[in-house]
């Protein structure tokens, strides 16, 4: 079926709408068949039974539900049990708001049902077309990597393995690596042309019983040199080459097949392997790692076109504008030919080679390039090989095998390059017995010696690179901490840091005064909140600077199972202020005179913890903590009951607000017993039964401090609320908004953890924190959940520069307060999280906003601000100033370090 029969089957069922028959007529619009709806419809496909409800087992789970208040489809709290039967699509739906979910790329759609036509290529999928998701990539590479997935999977049915233990899935690895080998030699010139797939498809049987001993004899055979080989062994094995360097050395069985996986096989070899990128042997193990095991070493598996944000800006566009500056200059030309041979490659993270395979051909293609300069300068041809060596690449891998294949996979490059070098210069180095190339140690990289690993010489111009495993401090294991620990010997609050820390230290004290740079891609949160000011100081001390960088962004690979992370790429180099310094927003390049820790155009400023409004500002608290088990919470329904049963709970009850009642407008309660009427509420059943409840809930923690909040069981952990407002402030909030939605609160209103509230506040102190300014602020030091803002009071709030103001000030302040909270009060009808979506946001209320913008700003200045880097700058340079004015005066209340308890 065509787009264009697609695009038209919707329009048609909007025009004729039925809404009985809705999901019907949307599997038909793309393409399923009649027959198979027929059998939908009498329930033979359907395994719910629920009306309203369907869910096809891998293809769709569907459901008619009230979507008042619900803005995303992952806010129902049900949504992973629609997940129960692997639906390639989630749909919800009330007939007015739409929902649906990708569950293959993790993709959401949330729209007014009639904008459904608009939206059609969401459920392409259905229809055989998949979304391009890897655009940029070789083709070849992603039809590869599915391809041999689907083998891996195949071959695990036949082999029963639901659950294979560590050594089965290192021996299929070997074999998928021997697999790729094979594939790639025959397409190459090798092996002579499908030498490999004609032999096992003319020598095996169809049904793939004899598949295995057949592939155990050959790779042993190509693990023998000619003079050893059984002379009585058929030819067709005999022509197999002498393969050697390691990778046929050791015996590991080849797994059963049958007819289907056979079959695979043979169509694996079908592809034109000539085409892959070696770099693809890490997509392959990725894809038969254990989802236990995924990621879990550090081992990431990264697509070209994410390794060249790395490469291109560390040293690779250098190069090539060298190499442009100097055409017609044989001098220079042989220069910088010369520069190039010298040039190290480090990775101390390398999985499988990925980011040196790429760095490696990059070269290689610059250095042809050159040559063919070489060659029309002199008007001949020159007789010279390569002089780039894969001894110059250097790496530390901790998993055993993805260091072995690395080593391959550099290999496999180079024959790469070789055959490139041949069809451009005819001539090309013997590609067989293997060598063992390459400076790959397998290690713990935070362990090992770095210098040890690749010697610093005094000519050698190092460039260090990679993706090291980035684990926040809850997800890191005993070992790692350790290995924290051992780096950042000195720092006291180093167990707060992202493991990805240990890297950037070594690499900062590696590279400091000789010629070398280095890049990581890295979490964006070690250039977010706190670890800015832990982390930055230590690894610019010597004189380095952040010379380009990604902001954040998603970064994705291309393995069959792509995991994709919020990043940063981050480049630092020995200060040099005659070179640029690059920063990379959504792709677009801007030429910058600073890079701050926090990636921002400005100079660099540690924004530290405080445990007081910096600039006199009220208390920002913390919500109440319930800790109760439920015991204290009440739906409305159960508020009901009670107060119908005992009128005279109704004391004892208020409402409460936490992040999701105060956004989407959701309604709940709260138990509230002050200790002078714990005997009145003790008369009433329900609440004694509540209380006791979590009596028991909180001496069944293993936490002391829970334990002994068990003595007060009718309370909360604190007992806050404010007598006459309270403003509250979500700790997180999405990264698409404009605004964080802050609120004012009626008295006896209870405000929950973990959101932020200032009791009993002036109201122009919410015009201040729900300005422009502000949110500049927020969005450079605040720490994040994902990319979504967490908003701290130590750093969003207390560090925030604001000046003295007068009480006219205050007082146009106080009037645009009103103003935003009059216009929101004029759409009452819909909650928070709608007016504060940037899509859907009234013009009424964004016009609120920009008065208010400006009345906040010129607390300031009077003239106003042009852009967000221009705010940022001026808010660095108070803070600056503020925090010289506090150190003078003794009253600064950064927030203390607390020391390290003696053993």
């Amino acid at each position: 079926m065509t787009i264009a029969q697609i695009e038209h089957n919707l329009q048609a069922l909007f025009t004729n709408f039925q809404q009985e028959e809705f999901i019907y007529q949307l599997l038909l619009a793309y393409g399923h068949r009649q027959a198979t709806i027929v059998r939908l419809k009498s329930g033979d496909r359907n395994l719910s039974k629920i009306a309203g409800e369907i869910d096809w087992k891998k293809t769709l789970f569907f459901k008619s539900i009230d979507l008042e208040g619900i803005e995303q489809i992952k806010d129902i709290p049900n949504f992973q049990g629609f997940l129960k039967h692997d639906p390639r699509f989630v749909i919800l739906t009330d007939y007015t708001k739409f929902l649906a979910f990708d569950t293959k790329t993790e993709e959401s759609l949330a729209i007014a049902l009639e904008a459904l036509p608009k939206h059609y290529d969401f459920f392409l999928p259905w229809a055989g077309i998949e979304k391009a998701t890897l655009q940029q990539e070789n083709p070849a590479d992603v039809k590869a990597a599915e391809k041999m997935a689907r083998l891996y999977d195949e071959i695990r049915k036949d082999n029963q393995t639901d659950a294979p233990t560590a050594e089965e899935v290192h021996n299929l690895n070997v074999f998928l690596s021997r697999l790729l080998f094979c594939f790639f030699a025959e397409d190459t010139g090798i092996f002579e042309k499908s030498q490999f797939s004609i032999d096992l498809k003319n020598h095996t049987q169809e049904d793939g019983n004899d598949l295995d001993s057949y592939l155990d004899r050959l790779f042993a055979i190509m693990n023998q040199p000619f003079a050893e080989r059984d002379a009585a062994l058929p030819k067709h094995l005999a022509n197999f080459p002498y393969v050697n360097g390691g990778l046929f050395r050791h015996l590991h069985h080849a797994p059963r097949f049958s007819r289907k996986s056979r079959t695979l096989l043979l169509e694996c070899g079908d592809l034109d392997w000539a085409a892959i990128n070696p770099d693809i042997f890490g997509s392959m193990i990725q894809a038969v790692v254990t989802p236990e095991h995924r990621g879990g070493m550090g081992m990431h598996y990264t697509s070209v076109p994410n390794i060249m944000k790395v490469i291109e800006p560390l040293f690779l566009n250098e190069l090539k504008e060298e190499f442009e500056n100097a055409k017609g200059n044989l001098k220079k030309i042989n220069e910088l030919l010369k520069r190039i041979w010298r040039i190290k490659i480090f990775d101390p993270a390398c999985g499988s080679g990925n980011f040196l395979i790429i760095a490696y051909k990059e070269l290689r293609k610059l250095e042809m390039a050159i040559f063919k300069e070489i060659d029309r300068i002199n008007q001949t041809f020159s007789t010279q090989f390569s002089g780039i060596q894969l001894n110059n690449f250097y790496g530390i891998e901790l998993d055993d095998f993805a260091h072995e294949v690395a080593i391959l996979s550099l290999w496999l490059a180079e024959h790469q390059m070789n055959q490139a070098f041949f069809n451009e210069f005819g001539r090309i180095k013997s590609p067989l017995p293997l060598q063992s190339n390459g400076n790959i140690v397998q290690g713990n990289a935070c362990r090992l010696d770095w210098e040890k690993v690749c010697p610093k010489n005094p000519d050698d111009e190092i460039y260090i690179l990679g993706n090291p495993p980035y684990l926040g401090a809850r997800m890191q294991n005993i070992s790692q901490k350790n290995d924290i620990s051992l780096v950042f010997k000195n720092l006291t609050d180093a167990k707060k840091i992202d493991y990805i820390s240990c890297w950037f230290y070594k690499a900062s004290t590696f590279i400091s005064n000789i010629n070398s740079k280095y890049s990581f891609v890295s979490t964006n949160s070690i250039c977010q909140g706190e670890q800015v000011s832990l982390l930055w100081p230590l690894l610019l001390k010597n004189n380095l600077e952040i010379f380009f960088a990604h902001q954040s962004f998603k970064w994705e690979n291309n393995a069959k199972e792509t995991a994709g992370v919020i990043c940063v790429i981050i480049g630092l180099r020995n200060c040099d202020n005659s070179k640029p310094k690059l920063l990379f927003k959504n792709d677009i390049k801007f030429n910058v005179k600073h890079i701050s820790s926090y990636l921002t155009n400005s100079k660099n400023i540690y924004i530290e913890r405080q445990s007081r409004p910096l600039s006199g500002l009220p208390i920002m608290d913390y919500g109440n903590m319930a800790i109760d088990g439920g015991g204290l919470l009440f739906l409305p329904e159960e508020k009901n009951i009670l107060i119908k049963e005992y009128p005279e709970a109704q004391g004892f009850i208020r409402k409460v607000l936490g992040a999701q009642e105060f956004l989407k407008g959701i309604q709940r309660y709260c138990l509230w017993v002050e200790n002078s009427q714990l005997n009145q509420a003790l008369n009433i059943p329900i609440i004694r039964n509540r209380i006791e409840k979590v009596r028991e809930f909180r001496l069944s923690s293993t936490d002391t401090g829970t334990k002994v909040l068990a003595e007060k069981p009718h309370q909360f952990r604190e007992m806050k609320y404010s007598q006459k407002i309270s403003i509250i402030i979500p700790t997180v909030s999405s990264e698409r908004r404009e605004y964080i939605p802050i609120g004012v609160v009626e008295p006896d209103t209870v405000i929950i953890a973990p959101n932020q509230v200032i009791y009993d506040p002036e109201i122009w102190i919410f015009s201040v924190i729900h300005s422009e300014i502000h949110m500049t602020w927020v969005k450079a030091v605040a720490g994040r959940l994902k990319t979504d803002y967490r908003y701290s009071a130590s750093l969003c709030y207390n560090a925030f520069p604001f000046p003295p103001i007068s009480e006219a000030q205050k007082q146009e302040l106080e009037e645009r307060a009103y103003g935003i909270l009059e216009t929101r009060e004029a759409y009452s009808e819909k909650t928070l999280a709608q007016l504060y979506d940037p899509d859907k946001m009234p013009a009424e209320l964004r016009e609120a906003h920009r008065q208010n913008d400006l009345a906040v700003e010129r607390c300031y200045r009077s003239k106003p601000f042009e852009s967000d880097e221009e705010r940022l700058e001026y808010l660095f340079k108070l803070y600056e100033q503020m925090i010289e004015e506090e150190q003078t005066k003794g009253t600064l209340f950064a927030v203390e370090k607390k020391p390290k308890k003696k053993k």
